[in-house]
């Protein structure tokens, strides 16, 4: 599962890169995740830096042509596997058969301008018109270069720690209230599948002639979640909107509903185990003989 992570992830940073050259920023990234790893190493640091010294010296010089085919290299490797992530999932940047949505807007690459413009030259050179077309995405001219050095501002965040972001995940850490809130208001519109479920409960329990005892409490408590501590968090966490009040169940008396479930317990009978039984073994050749 890690390696399908790895390669996963790695897959979609390729497709992100908003130009073959930048698969090399990638990896200075993952190099200097590394060096922050090892700080107080200087051995290994050391090593670290031996090896960014030759991807530069390898690397650098190549063309963009050359970055291109080893991009598509890499695609080539990498079409075949969909696994699902479920962070990818929950980002909503991987469908549920494994395929990438990839932005339609953002920074463009580095030393290009952004969509919108379409200018006609002439044979000598000159430009002689200009026509302006929309675009569907929201493209802007990015700040800088990232940097190709040992060391320096890399601005492409493509191979950096995916975890590092703050995500809409249900925990109990500080700034979640905001989060769940937030995430609830995009989907605001509520599940049906969970009111037919309510609905099904209650008809069952409308059936059943349970024997309270006398002073005892008359109703029960249905708890979504694992503990007391969870449910009154949830609670309190949840958008105004999206508290709704309390769900009554009819427990109607039925008789021919009632006569049926009764008939249904009766015959779920529970045998007591026998004494001085033989071993598990002999009892499962025991029931297989049975079926």
């Amino acid at each position: 599962q890690l390696y399908d992570l790895m390669t996963m992830a790695f897959k979609y940073q390729v497709l992100l890169c908003p130009r073959p050259r930048d698969i090399l920023l990638v990896t200075f990234n993952h190099l200097d995740a590394i060096k922050d790893f090892i700080s107080d190493s200087p051995g290994i640091l050391n090593q670290v830096d031996e090896t960014f010294r030759r991807l530069i010296e390898t690397y650098n010089c190549l063309s963009d042509g050359e970055f291109q085919l080893i991009r598509q290299t890499l695609l080539i490797f990498f079409q075949d596997m969909h696994i699902r992530v479920s962070l990818f999932l929950k980002d909503k940047v991987q469908n549920s058969n494994g395929h990438f949505v990839l932005p339609i807007s953002g920074p463009v690459p580095w030393g290009t301008e952004v969509p919108g413009l379409i200018r006609i030259f002439n044979h000598k050179g000159v430009e002689v018109k200009r026509a302006e077309f929309t675009t569907a995405g929201n493209y802007v001219t990015p700040q800088r270069e990232g940097s190709f050095e040992l060391y320096g501002d890399r601005v492409l965040k493509l191979g950096t720690n995916m975890y590092s972001v703050t995500r809409p995940v249900e925990t109990h850490t500080s700034g979640s209230s905001k989060t769940l809130a937030s995430q609830a208001k995009e989907n605001i519109a509520p599940n049906p599948l969970a009111k037919e479920e309510l609905n099904f409960l209650a008809r069952l329990l409308g059936g059943l002639d349970i024997q309270k005892p006398a002073g005892g409490d008359t109703g029960f408590r249905l708890n979504l979640f694992t503990s007391d501590e969870e449910e009154e968090h949830a609670a309190q966490t949840r958008p105004e909107e999206l508290s709704y009040k309390v769900i009554n169940i009819e427990a109607t008396q039925e008789p021919g509903r009632r006569a049926e479930l009764s008939r249904i317990l009766g015959e779920l009978e529970v045998e007591e185990p026998r004494p001085g039984s033989a071993e598990k073994g002999e009892d499962l050749l025991a029931l297989m003989d049975g079926l």
